[in-house]
């Protein structure tokens, strides 16, 4: 099919036609012109063995998913995951710019067919000691991993998980969305590497979305990021990397991997300013032995230099301070819409129960929280509890926030408690000091962390990191 835009007066109708029985189909559409485009295909031992499209609109679309059929039917799963928008604009001879939206709208529908496949549970690829998938995210930490691996002379397919898409949220600000995807796809491609979309939607808004904002409600300030980490996000792309021939799964994070003699443990990593293992920290160890983090010795100058070296349009990107599916939006909003959790007046009280003013709703405060308290004072007013029953505020000095205990519930243990001495309560906070609690390696309903030194802020429905010296040994939550 290989040419010039002349092909686009004709199309090979003989791949046209609707999806057959046991086929894996995606779809795109939506452009200003109105063109539908459908890719099926049918994989059977890692390999392409039959492809399919459906095209509606302007005659390039058709080109262009006759080209996407004919360049993957035969191929492997990873080689037909290497196929772009360039690629196709290259086998149809060169589209005018007034066209090359076809050849977008092509392996848009192509790669959505691959990602139904991803998401169905089937083997894409045999295995290979050698090879390894990389999440990218479409940032300079994960591109610079997926750098790094390759020159280590490993054989890397990239994946990026599609999370969460509203008209509501900037997709451009957010790591999940479908814009993140063709943008991670598109820089994978760049580096010659096959990309992989799975899509977890479904399951993010139930197992995470649904839990922030239940959380919120119920006067929590849950941290979904460690959820979506221990229990979403980290175990579906293990699971992928099994099915994609691939040992270990490579990520971004700045965290390191240690060994105590037991197993594998989260540590630090060497950038305090950056460390993720806090927000890694419900991982079960089972899943560390198939992880690597190739950033953990490095600072994010380093990254950037890295990056920049090779090239990557994505050296010097701004990094999000979002949660993804709050992008643009912010949590007001997103709990009024997501969570029936509308502005609702309440009394702002002193720690005695004396009435100092009125708040807008609980859901919009967390333990520790000293701005936007909205009462004038002689001194800084912190905010000390949330009652979500009776949607009231309770505020107090930075004396009053100082606990040397702290309630946790749901608490797992890697090991014994005798090896914990120390706690992290928060992502952007130094462990502190604490007394082993009596309890055996496993799960416990509820425990009782006695501190040596006092802590503020002390946030129910936050991760209470169980650290023995570096490494962390446990996880728990607030109570």
């Amino acid at each position: 099919m290989r040419g010039s835009t002349s092909h686009l007066l004709w199309t090979d109708d003989s791949r046209r036609g609707p999806a057959p029985g046991g086929a894996f189909s995606g779809a795109a559409g939506g452009s200003a012109c109105g063109d539908l485009a459908r890719i099926s295909l049918t994989i059977d031992g890692g390999r392409v063995c039959g492809a399919s499209f459906d095209a509606a609109g302007c005659a390039a679309t058709a080109a262009a998913c006759a080209a996407a059929v004919e360049l993957a039917d035969g191929a492997t799963a990873l080689d037909a995951a290497r196929i772009g928008a360039a690629d196709l604009d290259r086998e149809l001879g060169g589209l005018t710019p007034s066209l090359r939206h076809a050849a977008g709208l092509a392996a848009d529908a192509l790669h959505r067919a691959l990602a139904s496949a991803a998401a169905a549970g089937v083997r894409l690829a045999e295995p290979d000691p050698n090879r390894a998938l990389v999440a990218m995210s479409g940032g300079v930490d994960s591109a610079t991993a997926a750098l790094l691996e390759r020159q280590r002379g490993a054989e890397v397919v990239a994946v990026t998980l599609k999370l969460w898409a509203d008209r509501r949220t900037d997709g451009e600000r957010s790591c999940c969305s479908p814009e993140a995807v063709v943008a991670a796809r598109d820089l994978a491609h760049s580096l010659g590497l096959a990309h992989v979309t799975l899509d977890l939607e479904r399951r993010f808004r139930a197992e995470v979305v649904e839990r922030f904002v239940a959380g919120h409600a119920g006067g929590e300030t849950p941290n979904p990021c460690v959820l979506c980490n221990g229990k979403l996000r980290i175990e579906a792309m293990v699971e992928l990397a099994g099915r994609l021939g691939a040992e270990r799964l490579v990520t971004g994070h700045y965290a390191r991997i240690v060994d105590d003699g037991e197993g594998p443990l989260l540590a630090a990593a060497a950038d305090p300013a950056k460390d993720q293992s806090y927000m890694l920290g419900a991982l079960p160890p089972r899943l560390l032995s198939r992880l690597r983090f190739p950033l953990a010795e490095l600072r994010k100058p380093a990254v950037r230099a890295i990056a920049e070296r090779h090239g990557l349009p994505v050296a010097r990107r701004a990094e999000s301070q979002d949660l993804c599916f709050l992008a643009g939006e912010g949590k007001r909003g997103f709990l009024r819409r997501h969570g029936g959790l509308a502005d609702r007046e309440g009394d702002l009280l002193d720690s005695s129960g004396r009435r100092l003013g009125r708040h807008r709703g609980h859901q919009h405060f967390t333990v520790g929280q000293r701005r936007g308290i909205g009462v004038a004072a002689p001194r800084p007013l912190y905010v000390l509890a949330t009652d979500a029953a009776t949607n009231t505020v309770t505020v107090g000095d930075g004396e009053e926030l100082r606990r040397t205990r702290v309630e946790v519930r749901d608490a797992v243990l890697h090991r014994p408690g005798a090896s914990i001495d120390r706690v992290r309560l928060r992502y952007r906070s130094r462990p502190l000091a604490c007394l082993p609690p009596e309890a055996a390696a496993g799960r416990h309903e509820r425990l009782e962390l006695r501190l040596r030194e006092p802590a503020a802020g002390v946030a129910p429905g936050q991760l209470a990191a169980l650290m023995s010296g570096e490494a962390i040994v446990g996880h728990a939550t607030i109570a």
